[in-house]
């Protein structure tokens, strides 16, 4: 799980690719080295909700750097989910403060405006980095998701974090899309008008 790298190291994940509401999120967690107690960090779909919670706390208390970053489901729909995921990792990088040695990208792409930047596919599952990253991306997106649910109840964003479940497809049907429904996307591009 752990990458053996040296110097300043950043990871980047991203959450939220599949759903059919609400942002994409990615996090840049830079760190000096890994620590010597990893605490149980992994990726963040292999951990129960209140695991995740506790790591977030951890991490956001023993990183060099954090910064998150979103696209809004405007531009998911404007750029397409690919981009705009790309896009809230770029965001996510500025916003961590820290210009790391080599900067680890989960997935099969870098970063195109930064050289140090390294595509690592399923690197949440092989490396504390990007694990990391991916922890602290989950928990933002579903505290937004959380707050989503309190505005639109009918949608039980809350449990299904807008993710196409037969519940959150029952919805769509019986009350339409709400504002933050990504309208590009099968499953609500039906019900647009």
């Amino acid at each position: 799980m752990i990458c053996r790298l040296t110097g300043l190291v950043g990871g980047i994940d991203e959450a939220g690719r599949g759903p059919l509401a609400g942002p994409v999120v990615s996090s840049c967690v830079i760190w000096e080295k890994v620590p010597e107690t990893k605490n149980g960090v992994a990726d963040s779909k292999l951990l129960t909700e209140k695991e995740r919670v506790g790591l977030f706390s951890w991490i956001m208390d023993n990183a060099l750097g954090v910064g998150i970053g979103m696209a809004t489901h405007e531009e998911i729909d404007s750029i397409n989910i690919l981009n705009a995921a790309i896009l809230s990792m770029e965001r996510a990088f500025r916003a961590a403060g820290v210009d790391p040695d080599v900067l680890l990208v989960d997935g099969n792409r870098g970063l195109i405006n930064y050289p140090k930047a390294r595509p690592v596919v399923r690197g949440d599952r092989k490396c504390f980095f990007m694990a990391s990253a991916s922890i602290v991306a989950k928990v933002v997106r579903d505290r937004a998701m959380d707050e989503y649910d309190r505005v639109y109840p009918p949608y039980n964003f809350k449990n299904n974090k807008g993710y196409p479940t037969s519940g959150h497809r029952a919805a769509i049907k019986e009350f339409g899309i709400t504002p933050i429904h990504r309208k590009t996307f099968r499953g609500v591009k039906e019900y647009c008008e």
